[in-house]
């Protein structure tokens, strides 16, 4: 990786120098392949205020460069604020390429893969289930199992085959629908 640091209207110190080279360092554990990094550190006054801007170009191989521009009174600040948004910018490009990558149809016929036997395969299977809901009950043995377990309400079918409430109301009796 190349780092090329440029000053213009201000030296670049030793200090400030390596405060920069250790901050793209950190940038290599996104394991992209940089080519180059150009900073451009600046001041500028505006409305009698003198700020630093930072400007950092990273050069990422076969894929877009990454440009961030920050300012900020200090530019130590400036420096690290511009380096959070390269971080950023890279966990982005990161986590697309290794997080998004299907394989197409194309792919697919060359790798052999059954494409219907993984679409049978991701269907869901639905196996009917006999709930206790459907067998009839009487309301004394709903009510004692309302009463156990501390539920507010029971549903449940009757002898006669209707469906039924059972809850508890506020003042503490139980009513039947």
């Amino acid at each position: 990786m190349n780092i090329s640091l440029t000053g213009r209207h201000l030296e670049l110190t030793d200090a400030i120098k390596a405060h920069i080279t250790t901050s793209i360092e950190a940038l290599n554990k996104y394991n992209m392949d940089i080519i180059s990094v150009n900073v451009i550190a600046s001041t500028q006054t505006k409305k009698g205020k003198e700020h630093s801007v930072v400007e950092f170009v990273i050069n990422l191989a076969h894929k877009n460069s990454i440009v961030i521009k920050q300012n900020n009174s200090d530019l130590y600040v400036a420096v690290d604020m511009a380096i959070d948004r390269a971080k950023k910018a890279m966990r982005r490009i990161h986590d697309r390429d290794t997080q998004h990558h299907k394989v197409g149809l194309n792919e697919a016929k060359f790798q052999n893969i059954d494409i219907k036997e993984i679409e049978q395969k991701e269907e869901d299977e639905i196996v009917p289930v006999e709930l206790d809901l459907y067998k009839p009950r009487e309301v004394e043995d709903v009510l004692a199992d309302l009463k156990e377990n501390g539920k507010m309400f029971e549903i449940f079918l009757d002898n006669e085959d209707k469906t039924r409430v059972l809850y508890k109301r506020n003042d503490g009796k139980f009513g039947l629908y």
